[in-house]
């Protein structure tokens, strides 16, 4: 026994010792992503667009902070610490430079249930200014921060076991569509929990199974206590942002910084109550006091946590869904990489480490994500900067939010949601993409509503997989079918020996979410071989595809020339509104490197899908009945030959 624990332990040191300096600064900058993007930041170029985003972002940030913790169901000072820990968390281990973390509705709406159900409201609003707590502020409002930092930190602790157990590779489960439809059907979920304050009507926190309907139900039976000076203004507020905000997105190109009309509109509104004795002369409900500074460090409740375990789950996977979406969205429109598991730990820290500074649940936004685009962010930066920004606002401006009405809050949430909400314009296409991904679609939304947006969203995981097994067996994928690989010369010159390359690849499967990204990830690595021949003649390989998986090389030819690749689809028995976007995706990918992409052996549902969900954008015909025409269709003015054919199956 003794002699098998040394040697045990002597490998373990022989491991210990083999570990080089190299390697360690590799895990560093893998973990680290600051470390690789700061050192050759552009100071010249970015830090003027980063710091203007960085202003809008703040602004976006304090209204969103504020809202979103009332969402939450927490003092509305929560919301600050909430937009200023979590983005410097992120920045550091985050690989999304267009990503903004801090409050999210969706993750406020989850924790607001433990909150309620564990600390129950009472008529305390938030204007008693009570100083028996920390921060000034009750110990009744204290017990429901501990209640949703804990939610907090238990949600991230599961977020960095995932990153731990390597689960990000799992995340081609989650589809374009259960995603919209989730985030959708969150979006309405937190629209009808602000109606009591759009109303101004006192109204029980409901929660469970068809609460969504309950609400409603309890509006109509009450509808005489809806308080008209908060409907007004409320409609006023609505108006004003839809309206301005429209502007702002139709002349984005012509001015160079758009109107922050979400803190105008909470200027204007909090002198107007305070002039206008608005708490008392009308009732209205305002926000009340927020202290200045920031709190000390203070672990969550590890008593609570046992009791969150339900709430902290779906912060952990709606946070984290919604956050990847978005951050694959930028990196895919700015042309870089993002590591699904580093986005885990990135987020998993980012509730953490922030929990012990009394935040609310994280996640990034889709709304602060199209703000950084229009203001032309371009690193990570402008969350940096906007966290400055919101410092100066818990120190100094804070405690002058008092008078903020709570509808004006609400409309702010409510008119924020619009990007999820129009969603809803998504099953236009997936109608006509494909009819199952739109069926998914409804009844994850319906799902959603009816429950909850973690219920949503694992029903529409398990009902996607459903689907495609029952599918997969009755496509036609396992006839055995003799391919002839074609190699064609083309001289480019007269006096040059360079040969224009075609590239023929076979898709002999269903192309849907389940292989999808691997087949898109195995054709990238082909095409961005830098393998350069040092004769200007190279050859043309067949590759095929089955199941995803891509055998072949492609050797690049001369910079001059353009290559082709010829996509046999004849294989391809059906597909989900994934494949179609991934076919798309390739064929953007390769007309940027100059490649040429053909598609041969299509059905007229593939076809009909492909030009319904994307701008082709090509000159010259992309879909051919065969391979053959597909060739004779390439636009050659020289002289070529057909110089070897051998049959391959």
């Amino acid at each position: 026994m003794m002699t098998g624990a040394k040697r045990k332990r002597s490998t373990v040191w022989r491991k210990i010792q083999a570990v080089r300096l190299e390697d360690i600064k590799a895990w560093c900058m893998r973990r680290l992503p600051i470390l690789t993007w700061v050192p050759v930041y552009n100071w010249k170029e970015n830090l003027v667009p980063d710091t203007v985003s960085g202003m809008m972002l703040a602004i976006q940030q304090v209204t969103q902070g504020l809202a979103f913790a009332v969402l939450s169901s927490v003092h509305p000072v929560f919301g600050l610490y909430g937009s200023f820990f979590p983005v410097i968390i992120y920045a550091i281990f985050g690989m999304g430079r267009h990503v903004a973390t801090g409050t999210f509705a969706l993750t406020s709406l989850i924790s607001a249930n433990a909150v309620e159900r564990l600390v129950p409201s009472v008529r305390t609003n938030f204007t008693a200014n009570n100083n028996s707590g920390i921060l000034g502020l009750s110990e009744f409002e204290m017990q429901r921060i501990g209640v949703a930092a804990a939610v907090s930190f238990l949600g991230g602790i599961i977020q960095v076991v995932m990153f731990m157990l390597q689960l990000g590779s799992a995340t081609f489960l989650l589809t374009e569509p259960v995603i919209s439809a989730m985030t959708t059907g969150a979006a309405t979920h937190v629209v009808t929990s602000q109606v009591k304050y759009l109303l101004g009507m006192k109204m029980p926190y409901i929660s469970g199974p068809l609460a969504f309907f309950h609400i409603y139900a309890y509006v109509f039976e009450n509808i005489r206590s809806v308080q008209l000076e908060a409907l007004l203004l409320s409609l006023l507020s609505i108006v004003v942002l839809v309206l301005v905000k429209e502007l702002n997105e139709k002349f984005h190109r012509n001015i160079k910084v758009v109107l922050p009309i979400d803190l105008l509109l909470i200027i204007a509104t909090s002198i107007a109550c305070y002039y206008a004795d608005m708490e008392y002369v009308y009732g209205i409900e305002v926000v009340g006091n927020i202290p200045k500074g920031l709190p000390s460090p203070k672990a969550p409740s590890m008593s609570v946590l046992p009791e969150v375990v339900t709430e902290a789950f779906g912060v952990a996977l709606v946070g984290y869904v919604a956050s990847l979406a978005l951050a694959q969205g930028s990196a895919k429109k700015f042309k870089y990489t993002v590591d699904d598991n580093q986005e885990f730990l990135a987020h998993g820290l980012s509730n953490v480490i922030a929990s012990f500074f009394f935040c609310i649940p994280s996640a990034a936004a889709m709304g602060r994500t199209a703000l950084l685009y229009s203001t032309g962010a371009k690193t990570q930066v402008a969350c940096l900067i906007s966290c400055v920004l919101i410092l100066v606002v818990i120190y100094t401006i804070g405690p002058l939010l008092y008078w903020l009405p709570m509808c004006v809050l609400a409309s702010i949430i409510v008119v924020g949601l619009k990007g999820m909400l129009m969603q809803f314009r998504d099953l236009k296409k997936y109608w006509n993409v494909d009819k199952i991904d739109w069926s998914i679609w409804v009844s994850t939304y319906v799902f959603t509503i009816c429950f909850a947006a973690n219920v949503g969203l694992l029903y529409g995981v398990v009902c996607t997989i459903a689907i495609v097994i029952f599918r997969f067996p009755r496509a036609k994928t396992l006839n055995l079918k003799n391919m002839k690989e074609v190699e064609y010369k083309y001289k480019v010159e007269d006096n040059c020996e360079s040969l224009k390359q075609v590239k023929i690849v076979s898709v002999n499967s269903p192309l849907v979410f389940l292989n999808a990204r691997k087949f898109h990830a195995d054709l990238l690595k082909i095409i961005q071989k830098d393998g350069m021949s040092s004769q200007c003649e190279q050859n043309t390989l067949l590759c095929s595809f089955s199941n995803g998986s891509c055998h072949g090389e492609l050797v690049q030819p001369c910079h001059s020339e353009r290559h082709v690749l010829i996509l046999d689809c004849s294989g391809l028995n059906f597909f989900d509104y994934t494949g179609v976007s991934v076919l798309l995706q390739i064929y953007v990918d390769c007309k940027n490197r100059y490649i040429d992409v053909l598609l041969a052996h299509c059905k007229g549902s593939l076809i009909k899908a492909m030009q319904y969900g994307g701008n082709l954008d090509s000159e010259n015909p992309v879909f051919f009945e065969s391979i053959s025409s597909a060739i004779d269709a390439i636009p050659i003015h020289r002289n070529y030959s057909k110089f070897s054919e051998q049959s391959e199956l």
